[in-house]
């Protein structure tokens, strides 16, 4: 199998169907052998039911873990790409925030050896962002990227830890989730300090990227839970 996608989501009964169309849509259209994989963190609306009528209609394989709780979005990736059997496996946001067409240079690097993990990146000089979050959203993504540098010695070249498109090679995807003990919205900087201390290689590529203001994420909680987590995963990591 070419390519395991595997989708987190969190009450996107809205949502579901477009994001599953669309990754069928990509998979076909390259001709690729791949699996779509929905990893639901505990949803409280009729995602699941959703689900169960769109994996009927589909003629290509669609997967869904059903986390029963809801613990965050670490702990559905990490479930998705747990059971994936794909020789590249990524995982994208729900909402349709990137175009699927703009995953193919993060397979093509990978493919070629460039690297181990590619990640989308909103910020670098041929990115576009065709439509902004609100300004405190913008605020707090700022501040962020600023204190994941200096606080948790990020890489100064990769730009965006929280975009919502990673890929990975499958071995080294199983081998930094398997490990991942980051159940929220921090699990990407675990994985990503976790892939600079086995010497694993990550590259971005430019994506164009449009707000979801449909998001999950709540900032107030958000930031509050944030240093717990960092500091958690830290001092695991350094252990």
């Amino acid at each position: 199998m070419d390519l395991s996608i595997i989708i987190p989501v969190y009450n996107e009964g809205r949502k579901i169907d477009k994001d599953i169309q669309l990754a069928a849509q990509f998979l076909s259209f390259n001709k690729m052998s791949g699996e779509i994989i929905i990893s639901d963190d505990g949803s409280t609306d009729d995602t699941m039911d959703i689900l169960g009528k769109i994996r009927n209609e589909l003629d290509m394989p669609l997967r869904i873990i059903d986390n029963k709780n809801h613990k965050g979005k670490g702990y559905a990736v990490k479930s998705g790409i747990l059971e994936a059997q794909g020789k590249v496996i990524l995982f994208i946001d729900s909402g349709a925030c990137v175009p699927y067409d703009e995953i193919l240079p993060g397979i093509d690097m990978i493919s070629k050896g460039q690297c181990e993990i590619a990640h989308g990146s909103r910020f670098l000089k041929d990115s576009l962002i065709t439509g902004r979050k609100q300004w405190y959203r913008r605020l707090m993504s700022y501040a962020f990227r600023k204190f994941i540098h200096l606080w948790a010695r990020i890489p100064y070249n990769l730009t965006d830890t929280q975009c919502g498109l990673k890929i990975y090679k499958r071995e080294v995807a199983l081998e930094l989730y398997g490990q991942c003990i980051t159940e929220g919205f921090m699990f990407d900087v675990e994985i990503i300090l976790r892939a600079v201390k086995a010497g694993y290689k990550i590259k971005e590529f430019p994506i164009s990227w449009t707000a979801d203001l449909d998001s999950r994420l709540s900032v107030t909680a958000t930031f509050f839970s944030i240093f717990t987590e960092l500091r958690r995963m830290k001092d695991k990591i350094e252990c």
